[in-house]
């Protein structure tokens, strides 16, 4: 038996089955890690790169398209409307008749009041005239009294009638002024019943018909105007920004206006008007309107007043910095970085300035890192394995 083990051959006829049970042993357990292994993650990444990065406030409800210059205009008196000069969306000119009331009684009485100016100006011209010939006696019966022709009887009355007809002739003037003046009261009064553009713009709104009768508001009872009119030559948005963000706001700081009717697009603009005090409405946040003008009026053309709008007010900007997605950051501070062997790896990061959109990194990454950019969906975290599902995003 001792001599049959010696046998080399007969030694490897003896192991190798075992080597054979060995190797599928070995082939079975790493198939099984295989399959079992976790499969890596989906994951979005982004290239760290340098660009600015802005810290800005912005309103907490929608803001609003406004004309620097609208008035809701009513004639100064009440009356039925006569005439009804423009139509909504009409542009006019600034003096611009828009209505006239009834005022046919007006008419005749500036009517009769010029006849009346008419009538006081030639009497004023008779006593004048008579004033002047009385003059031309007086003198004359001066040089008769110094030659002794008259009496002095006969002087003191050519001078008493001058003094008279001059006296006559200024209360003819004054009779004239009178009546200028009653000419004038009936002529307000006339362009009283008629509205008038204070400026030039665009009719956006007409109440009433002719026929129909219009009246001023009351103090304190606001009621529709005859004609709404828009000088939409100069808009600005005014939104309500938290009063908690307000302090920081100073006029003239830049800012970004953007509307819903234009996605996509956004209007360069300055702070030009802090509201003085806080708003207080029932069920809403304490907010302090501020005003923003456009910088380049001529863009907003084609604006409409009224459009909804969200001002975007930048405190501070700082140009050339690192920046990553603010949304690739964790709670902790933290960045999970994207390893070139594929793992996810949370790195700790020093931030600066921040925004919705970006968050400056003062320190912990470097130019080149990949980050995942959405590191809240569900099976990313530190640690896994991950590929990228599409190239790497980056700043535009």
């Amino acid at each position: 038996m001792a001599r049959h083990l010696d046998n080399p051959r007969s030694a490897t006829r003896y192991w190798r089955p075992a080597l054979i049970v060995l190797g599928l042993a070995a082939a079975a357990v790493l198939g099984i890690g295989y399959l079992t292994r976790a499969k890596p993650v989906s994951v979005t990444l982004w290239t760290v790169a340098r660009g600015p990065v802005e810290a800005a406030v912005a309103n907490t409800r929608a803001g609003t398209v406004k004309a620097c210059r609208r008035a809701k205009l009513a004639p100064a008196v009440g009356g039925e409307i006569s005439r009804l000069l423009v139509r909504e969306g009409d542009r006019v000119a600034q003096g611009q008749p828009l209505l006239a009331l009834w005022n046919k009684d007006l008419i005749a009485r500036r009517r009769l009041a010029e006849k009346q100016l008419l009538s006081a100006r030639l009497h004023a011209e008779e006593a004048c005239a008579l004033a002047e010939a009385a003059e031309r006696d007086a003198g004359r019966a001066r040089a008769l009294r110094r030659s002794g022709f008259i009496s002095l009887e006969g002087l003191d009355k050519a001078v008493f009638q001058a003094k008279a007809r001059h006296a006559a002739c200024h209360a003819a003037n004054a009779d004239t002024a009178q009546a200028a003046a009653g000419v004038a009261v009936i002529a307000a009064e006339l362009e009283r019943t008629v509205l008038r553009a204070p400026f030039a713009g665009v009719v956006a709104e007409v109440n009433g018909e002719q026929g129909e009768f219009t009246t001023p508001s009351p103090p304190g009872i606001p009621t529709l105007p005859a004609v709404d009119l828009i000088d939409d030559r100069c808009l600005y948005v005014t939104a309500p920004i938290d009063e908690v963000d307000a302090p920081a706001i100073r006029v003239g700081m830049p800012a970004r206006i953007t509307l819903d009717a234009f996605p996509g697009r956004h209007f360069a603009g300055r702070v030009r008007r802090i509201a003085p005090y806080v708003l207080d409405v029932e069920k809403q946040a304490r907010t302090v309107d501020v005003e923003v003008a456009f910088d380049h009026p001529a863009k907003a053309k084609t604006l409409l007043v009224g459009y909804s709008a969200d001002a975007e007010i930048i405190l501070e900007t700082h140009d050339h910095v690192l920046r990553v997605p603010t949304q690739a950051l964790l709670e902790s501070g933290r960045v999970l970085l994207y390893r070139p062997d594929g793992i996810l790896e949370a790195r700790r990061v020093k931030t600066g300035l921040s925004n919705w959109q970006y968050t400056e990194i003062m320190s912990g990454l470097a130019v080149g890192d990949r980050v995942v950019s959405s590191p809240e969906q569900k099976g990313i975290k530190a640690g896994v394995r991950a590929v990228p599902t599409a190239p790497d995003a980056a700043a535009p």
